[in-house]
């Protein structure tokens, strides 16, 4: 992408006109999701983004002219489709320096899912401290495979690193990269309910459909605690029921889950 190879490259074309046209990206989509009326798993489905010229060049799509947000196309091949490859979230999820398959994972299951894993033991060593003694040109999933050798470690890596995993093709900041230290970059991964995939594509299509409950009922959670000001307890769970069903029933239209939570 833009003949750039390593991330300290990336970083000098990386600045406040990319992390602004990022942040916005995302709220486009969510804006026109709600202006209309469609569906919340486009999140996950979407063929188009919202893009100005200097994030567009940044991602790598040409054709982008002006600063303005526009809607845009994206064709069949594309790297981008979904927020799961918007750089505002690729971005928060990262290490300043790196990649983070755990935090990337963490976020999924926590704000996707609704099933965070739960903290980790003590004194678990990180990940640069580690390393020191891994071959050199390790790539990140062959650290990762070695981080989670004890059994301890291994119970909740398997459930987030074959989503963060999953988002590998991005880096630190955001931009699209087919190798990592030489090496083709594998991005194939099975969750833990048996779900299997190849891509994030494939992964998207996943949480669009066998996962799509589990988002529903995530999202409504989210909101329900945003509007109230408090957790959910549960005597809130038939008011999830009712809104999550009320989703299930017209394909997860925005306008049905906001509603909802206003008149729970």
């Amino acid at each position: 992408v833009l003949g750039i190879k390593d991330l300290s490259a990336a970083f000098k074309v990386f600045g406040s006109r990319q992390r602004r046209g990022m942040r916005l990206e995302t709220e486009s989509l969510f804006a026109y999701l709600m202006k209309e009326n469609r569906s919340i798993l486009e999140l996950f489905t979407a063929n188009y983004t919202f893009l100005n010229e200097s994030l567009a060049k940044f991602y790598g799509i040409p054709g982008v002219k002006g600063e303005e947000m526009q809607k845009v196309s994206l064709p069949a091949e594309s790297h981008r489709g979904g927020i799961l490859t918007h750089g505002s979230l690729l971005v928060v999820t990262s290490n300043p320096t790196r990649t983070s398959p755990v935090k990337r994972g963490l976020f999924l299951l926590d704000n996707l899912l609704g099933t965070p894993a739960p903290p980790p033991p003590p004194n678990v060593p990180t990940l640069e401290d580690q390393k020191k003694n891994m071959p050199k040109n390790v790539t990140m999933r062959e650290m990762m495979e070695i981080h989670r050798e004890k059994p301890l470690c291994a119970s909740c890596h398997a459930r987030m690193d074959p989503l963060g995993l999953a988002l590998e093709n991005f880096n630190a900041v955001g931009m699209f990269r087919d190798q990592e230290n030489g090496s083709p970059i594998q991005t194939a991964g099975q969750l833990i309910t048996g779900e299997k995939f190849n891509t994030i594509a494939e992964l998207n299509q996943i949480f669009a459909t066998s996962r799509r409950t589990d988002f529903y009922r995530c999202v409504t959670s989210k909101l329900l605690t945003y509007a109230t000001g408090r957790g959910m307890e549960y005597y809130d769970a038939p008011t999830i029921d009712q809104i999550v069903a009320a989703m299930e029933k017209d394909g997860g239209k925005l306008r049905t889950l906001i509603p909802g939570v206003i008149h729970s």
